[in-house]
C-alpha cells in the first residue's frame, strides 16, 4: 500500500488528470485482488462478521453492531472521528484511504493504533475529490473524504452511494454538503483531562495541568443510526 500519494503534484505519475485517474484505477484493482474483491458485487450474501468494519470505542456506544459496510455517513465537529476509524479499520488488517484531507495528523493516527502500511493517503486530489474517492473504493475497505466546502449535487451522492454498497466500501465524508447520507455522525468536545496539577504555596490546585486527554460526545443520526443501536 502506497503510505501517500499526490496526485495534484504527481511524483511519477502521469501529467494528464485522466491518466493519473486510470492508473489509480489500475492501482485499486490490484490491491483489491488482494484482498479479496469475490465478496464485491458478487451478490452473495458477505459473513455477518464481514458485513462490518470494526469502530473504535469512541463510536462503540452509537454503532455497537460496528458500521455496516457500504455504509456513506457525513462527519461533524471534531476531525479525530475520522481518524479514530481509520485506526480501528488498519488495526484490524483492513485498507484505508484518506483524500483531500492535507492537515491530516498521521503521527496523531500511529497513536491511535493505525497501521501505516495498509493506509493511502492523497492529500491534494485535484478539482474533484469525489471521483477520487470513488475511484479508491475498488481496492478500500474504508475512504475518509473532504470536500474542502464544496456541495455534491443530490444526483451524484446517489451514485456514489450506490458505489460505496456494491463494492462493499464505508465512506466518511466531512467539510461539504453531502445530501442523503445514511448516517450522520458528531463529535463535540465535553471536557479535557489534565495531568498535573498548579502547585501554589497554599497547595495542588487541579484542573490547571497540561491537557492530557480531549473527551468528546458523539451523536448518531439517521437510518444506519436506527439499524446499529443497541437495543
Amino acid at each position: 500500500m502506497t503510505a501517500a500519494v499526490e496526485l495534484g503534484h504527481p511524483r511519477g505519475l502521469p501529467e494528464n488528470r485522466a491518466d493519473q485517474l486510470e492508473q489509480l484505477r489500475r492501482q485499486m484493482a490490484a490491491v483489491s485482488g488482494k484482498v479479496g474483491a469475490g465478496r464485491r458485487g458478487t451478490g452473495l450474501a458477505a459473513p455477518a462478521a464481514d458485513a462490518v468494519l470494526p469502530v473504535p470505542s469512541l463510536l462503540a456506544r452509537v454503532l455497537p453492531a460496528g458500521l455496516p459496510r457500504g455504509t456513506v455517513a457525513v462527519l461533524s465537529g471534531a476531525r479525530s472521528l475520522g481518524l479514530s476509524m481509520v485506526a480501528a479499520v488498519t488495526a484490524a488488517g483492513g485498507n484505508a484511504a484518506i483524500v483531500g484531507q492535507p492537515d491530516t495528523g498521521l503521527l496523531a493516527a500511529v497513536e491511535m493504533g493505525a497501521d501505516l502500511s495498509r493506509l493511502a493517503v492523497i492529500p491534494d486530489p485535484g478539482n474533484d475529490p469525489v471521483e477520487v474517492a470513488t475511484v479508491l473504493m475498488d481496492g478500500m475497505d474504508l475512504v475518509v473524504l473532504g470536500l474542502g466546502g464544496r456541495s455534491v449535487p443530490p444526483a451524484r451522492t446517489r451514485v456514489v452511494a450506490s458505489r460505496a454498497r456494491h463494492r462493499g466500501c464505508a465512506l466518511l465524508v466531512s467539510g461539504g454538503a453531502w445530501q442523503g447520507a445514511a448516517l450522520q455522525l458528531e463529535a463535540r468536545v465535553s471536557g479535557y483531562e489534565t495531568v498535573g496539577d498548579k502547585i501554589t504555596s497554599c497547595g495542588a490546585i487541579s484542573g490547571f495541568g497540561r491537557i492530557g486527554a480531549v473527551r468528546l460526545e458523539v451523536r448518531a443520526a439517521g437510518r444506519a443510526a436506527g439499524r446499529t443501536r443497541a437495543g
